[in-house]
């Protein structure tokens, strides 16, 4: 009898043929290959699955289970459903996994049984792949935890999280009330269960793009972190602060956001990434001198 293989890959596809090869080759190619690959696709209308399937024909540890459109929720609750491995990976369809990530956060939680959840740093791109920043995230759980309360989301990143699946189905799993914000809804609650740990390794190539949920439904986002924070305290049995705030990330207009690819792009010597960048700003911010100067400088190259 086979044995099971020791993590279960979930990832949630929706519309994604941008960038769907790069993340499942990501996958694919981990230098600890003992898993199961499970996507969920949420009923996508562009090549999304025919691309998933090509991919499952060629791997057998690769799954694909086709939904009716439900929302990033209800696919990443089937994908857990699904799962047959105590340790569930998480992954988001438009990012990319350094090779060593399943080694080196297995490594980890078998060390630690007293981690239910580990994350760690991230290399953020932009939407061709040009490095922008690395992530310093609290690596302790009472850290992960301060900053969670105070409504960050990123203070476990969920696209390099891997949960234990016994506390996944103790808490429920994500929550269809807090959906655009329930990565935060589910680590608060998680950190009420178990202990909470990022590692210092960046593991995770995050793609910052204008499509993203975090871009298009981050005033709703903004919205519900106060009535989900709030929630928390009161399982806690502890008082919200009454000065309690959050200071959300400042949101770029689409030219301005362009405009700052082009020139990171450049900086890089990615010319067609930034020659792209650019005619994009041009495209949203046409009557502005600013992308003009950028293009100029773009088709220059320098």
């Amino acid at each position: 009898m086979p044995r099971s293989p020791l993590i279960s890959v979930v990832v949630g596809a929706y519309n994604a043929h941008k960038y769907i090869d790069e993340m499942v080759r990501s996958i694919l190619g981990q230098t600890f290959a003992d898993f199961e690959f499970i996507i969920v696709d949420d009923g996508s209308t562009d090549h999304t699955l025919d691309i998933l399937r090509g991919y499952e024909r060629q791997d057998a540890r690769l799954k694909v289970i086709a939904n009716p459109h439900g929302g990033i929720v209800d696919a990443a609750n089937a994908g857990i459903q699904h799962a047959q491995c105590e340790l569930i990976a998480r992954a988001d369809a438009d990012d990319i996994a350094l090779p060593d990530r399943f080694e080196k956060q297995l490594r980890y939680m078998q060390t630690h049984p007293e981690v239910c959840a580990l994350g760690a740093q991230m290399l953020l791109i932009d939407p061709y792949g040009i490095p922008l920043l690395e992530t310093k995230l609290p690596l302790d759980h009472e850290g992960i935890d301060k900053e969670m309360l105070g409504g960050s989301g990123w203070a476990m990143p969920q696209p390099v999280a891997m949960v234990r699946r016994g506390a996944l189905m103790e808490i429920g799993c994500y929550r269809k009330e807090y959906e655009w914000a329930e990565d935060l809804d589910l680590f608060l609650r998680l950190a009420e269960h178990g202990r909470l740990a990022n590692l210092p390794d960046v593991l995770v190539k995050y793609r910052i793009h204008l499509e993203s949920t975090n871009h298009t439904k981050y005033q709703y986002q903004i919205m519900i972190k106060r009535k989900l924070v709030a929630e928390a305290y009161q399982r806690r049995g502890m008082s919200m602060p009454d000065n309690w705030t959050f200071t959300p990330r400042k949101v770029l207009p689409p030219d301005q956001q362009y405009r700052h690819w082009a020139w990171r792009a450049l900086a890089a010597g990615q010319l067609p990434a930034a020659r792209r960048h650019a005619l994009n700003a041009l495209r949203y911010g046409p009557l502005k001198r600013e992308s003009w100067v950028t293009t100029f400088h773009a088709f220059r190259g320098s």
